[in-house]
């Protein structure tokens, strides 16, 4: 992707005010999980601002991720999501439950996934840099080698490599992968089926937050 210092010429020919975000395709999963996405190289005129437009059906995950350079606000336009992260300052897992017109806000560099709980969910999330990076937990899961894994958290290395062949050294960005055997789907409105889960909690607005015990 090829980037620049956001200075722009008003006065030349190249000036760009509108772009399809329909055509600007980031991820595939299927017909019903994409993302499409805005940038600065598709329009140039942006300032320090880009988005990610992002529909799901019910049980697929973006999978854990951050974004070491930019913010992320997240909007629920269709269905519900719950957003969850992972706090690095208490080292606390919340989830947060959105729905149409509500939003979730992710500081940057923080551990977070978005998991939808119905169908045709259709999600916004706006960024604070034109060009947000992404760490995603499958790059981190296949690309350090598995002894050090092994290694450094006791684990048995046999068994390890094992757990870790479906990923296929690939970045899944939403999964599961479709042909994963795996039954994942949503059963109800909670955003998790564990017993190490607390139920959910409300702030003052009325929304509902789950912590991990």
């Amino acid at each position: 992707m090829g980037k620049d210092n956001g200075y722009i010429d008003y006065t030349k020919n190249n000036v760009q005010y509108f772009n399809d975000v329909n055509k600007n395709r980031l991820f595939t999963r299927n017909n019903q999980n994409y993302i499409n996405r805005l940038g600065r190289d598709v329009l140039n005129t942006l300032g320090n601002v880009s988005l990610l437009d992002i529909f799901l059906s019910k049980g697929k995950t973006v999978e854990p991720h951050y974004h070491q350079n930019a913010a992320e606000l997240i909007y629920a336009i269709q269905g519900s999501a719950h957003v969850s992260l992972i706090n690095p300052f208490t080292n606390n897992v919340e989830s947060i439950s959105i729905t149409p017109g509500q939003v979730a806000n992710i500081p940057q560099g923080w551990w977070h996934w978005e998991t939808a709980a119905e169908d045709e969910t259709h999600l916004l999330t706006i960024f604070d840099a034109p060009y947000p990076e992404y760490i995603f937990g499958s790059d981190i899961l296949a690309k350090t080698p598995v002894e050090v894994l092994a290694q450094t958290y006791c684990l048995d290395k046999k068994k390890l490599r094992e757990t870790l062949r479906p990923l296929d050294n690939q970045t899944i960005v939403i999964g599961p992968p479709d042909e994963c055997n795996q039954r994942t789907v949503l059963e109800n409105s909670s955003p998790y089926q564990d017993p190490n889960i607390s139920p959910p909690t409300y702030n003052t607005d009325g929304q509902q937050y789950y912590r991990f015990k």
